[in-house]
């Protein structure tokens, strides 16, 4: 486990106690049982906060309020409902304007606080959870929350709301109306993570969408009971957000220290580059810097150099989850794992990041890296060996015997890499013929990366092209045909919803509680559901067995030995040809923007982190 300068080592060593017992011989935390109504509820164990506490330990509870925090957003949007597939939604509308039950604390794995609900209670098996809603709590326009406004919404998001929303909602045997404040879910198989799932919905206004088609994608304002309104719109340009000082829940113990500004806007710009033009001009307040190598020679600009602009490094210990180029198996030639490796061979890592990052980043070597909760290197030992065993014959090799991604070369071309990778592709049936490489049919190796040209949240376009750029050249040498495309980000989501690519750029953030949405980034269902985050098409009875040991385990140990498991079957699938990551964020901000940098969060900037924890302070 990497620990980092001004990382919070006790937060730390907490919040893995739960996670960290595998092999240590220590016995199992006991499972946490509410016999009783309680103010939060763990994944294992019990909350770190005791009821009564004062306010969550990595905010600043004497935070002044006011003033105005601008940030820019790649792309556009035309949509103000982000719970729907229709539509590109506007950031921020999910985050500031509506709230759950239950909050979600980024100092601990997996543990909820109430938020909307005062109180949540549920069985020693779990197979139901009852939330009991504060009768305080009102939405903007001074309407209660109530017991009908939380089943409307649930009832909703899992029938006409986006995919996501899907899979849990078929989990729930019975809902019901416990009282004039309560509302019981009760559960039609075990799955212990369900009970903190229900606290994390979305509950919005009955009456303002009752009546209209919920699916259809609108720029209508949502009425929600968070702190902030939205404001003001300009369609695909910019979306204000206004604080309510009104807000029922301003006194919160939860909320003290957080939603500091009164005003939270976001600019929309055609690239990256647009964004920090506009940062460097004093046009947006917060940048986050993917490049370390940008991080050490381009922030001289006028404004740093006045001390107008600071530098902060937020360190985290999450899990550093998958990005890179990923192939889409639907495609008959993404299919043979051995051609996938062969990309994965071809892709010069060691030069690439060299050139792009001055050789600074560490590489993504699985899903999970970079947490307690990762694969271990060489064969599957103990109980993670146990739970591959029954799928030993239809796992890819390497899976059980160990995985591990190629070293690459210093120079463009990784000669070896390039050996192995034709091996691979003449095993599988490709040959050169005339200077191209094709199947016995004489069909040509020739395919299309499909990329965005705003970017992404973790990777400048330019980057990504020029990541792109290189490997391509190197395929061409094995006589593959792959050329980029660029697409503006309504066309790429667009495209990337119904799974029409080749190849693509593909992100996907991982916690240190993965549960149910596993299935939904690499189940069956999800592969043939538009929208889905399946974007490579995997169908593997394995990776849904470990999933399901994931959300039924009863210890740490045993979760974590799933999780390891679950890493394997999806490295050695050989999905998504990794880049690297950053254990660290690298924000520049405006100077008189603080945040509580004595305290950081065992997620470090995560959501939850910026804006809710900053504050501004006069020049």
């Amino acid at each position: 486990m990497r620990i980092f300068k001004n990382l919070n080592k006790c937060a730390i060593t907490r919040a893995f106690s739960l996670l960290a017992l595998v092999g240590s011989g220590v016995a199992a935390m006991p499972l946490a049982t509410l016999a009783d109504p309680a103010h939060g509820i763990a994944m294992y164990g019990k909350p770190a906060l005791e009821a009564g506490f004062e306010s969550l330990p990595y905010a600043n509870p004497e935070a002044p309020k006011g003033g105005t925090i601008r940030m820019a957003e790649p792309g556009s949007f035309d949509s103000l409902k982000p719970w729907v597939l229709k539509g590109d939604a506007a950031w921020g509308v999910g985050v500031h304007v509506v709230e759950t039950l239950m909050y979600r604390s980024i100092d601990e794995p997996f543990t909820l606080y109430g938020l909307l609900a005062e109180s949540v209670e549920t069985d020693e098996n779990r197979s139901w959870v009852e939330f009991t809603l504060r009768p305080e709590a009102r939405f903007s326009d001074g309407s209660p929350v109530t017991v009908e406004d939380v089943m409307w919404s649930y009832e909703t998001l899992g029938t006409q709301g986006h995919p996501r929303y899907h899979g849990v909602w078929s989990k729930i045997a019975r809902m019901e109306q416990t009282g004039p404040r309560s509302v019981r879910f009760t559960f039609n198989e075990q799955d212990r993570e369900l009970a903190m799932l229900m606290g994390l919905r979305p509950v919005l206004k009955k009456a303002q969408w009752d009546g209209k088609d919920f699916a259809q994608s609108g720029l209508e304002a949502p009425i929600g009971s968070g702190a902030y309104m939205v404001d003001r719109v300009d369609p695909g340009r910019s979306v204000t957000f206004r604080r309510n000082p009104d807000y029922w829940g301003k006194d919160l113990p939860l909320n003290r220290g957080l939603h500091n500004f009164d005003t939270i806007r976001y600019d929309y710009y055609g690239d990256a580059n647009a964004m920090f033009e506009a940062f460097k001009a004093g046009n947006a307040d917060i940048w986050r810097e993917l490049s370390p190598q940008k991080w050490e020679t381009q922030f001289n600009f006028p404004r740093a150099a006045q001390g107008s602009v600071l530098k902060a490094e937020i360190p985290n210990e999450r899990p550093s989850g998958i990005m890179g180029l990923v192939m889409n198996t639907r495609h008959p030639l993404f299919t043979d794992w051995r051609v996938r490796q062969a990309m994965i061979e071809a892709f010069n890592f060691q030069f690439i990041n060299n050139t792009l990052n001055a050789g600074k980043e560490p590489r993504i070597t699985s899903y999970f890296s970079n947490s307690a909760i990762a694969m271990q290197p060489g064969p599957a030992q103990g109980r993670v060996a146990e739970l591959l065993q029954p799928f030993a014959d239809d796992l890819l090799p390497g899976t059980i015997e160990g995985y591990s991604l190629p070293a690459g070369s210093d120079r463009p071309i990784d000669r070896d890499g390039m050996r192995r990778a034709m091996d691979l592709l003449e095993q599988a049936g490709w040959t050169v013929q005339g200077g191209k490489l094709r199947d016995v049919d004489g069909r040509p190796f020739a395919f299309e990366i499909l990329l965005n040209q705003s970017g992404s949240a973790m990777r400048a376009a330019s980057e990504t092209q020029q990541m792109v750029d290189i490997f391509i050249e190197a395929l061409r040498r094995l006589g593959i045909d792959a050329h980029a495309t660029l697409l503006d980000s309504a066309q790429f989501i667009q495209r990337t919803n119904n799974f029409q690519f080749d190849m693509t750029w593909y992100e996907r953030a991982l916690s240190l509680s993965p549960g149910n949405e596993q299935m939904l980034y690499w189940g069956s269902a999800a592969a043939d559901q538009p929208g889905s985050r399946n974007w490579m098409g995997m169908k593997s009875p394995a990776a849904e067995a470990m999933i399901q040991e994931i959300v039924t385990s009863d210890t740490p140990e045993e979760f974590t030995s799933a999780v390891r498991a679950l890493d394997r079957v999806l490295t050695a699938g050989r999905y998504v040809i990794p880049v690297s990551f950053s254990p660290i964020s690298r924000l520049a901000h405006s100077s008189n923007l603080h945040y509580p940098s004595d305290r950081t969060p065992l997620y470090g900037d995560w959501p939850g982190f910026m804006p809710e924890l900053w504050w501004q302070e006069a020049e």
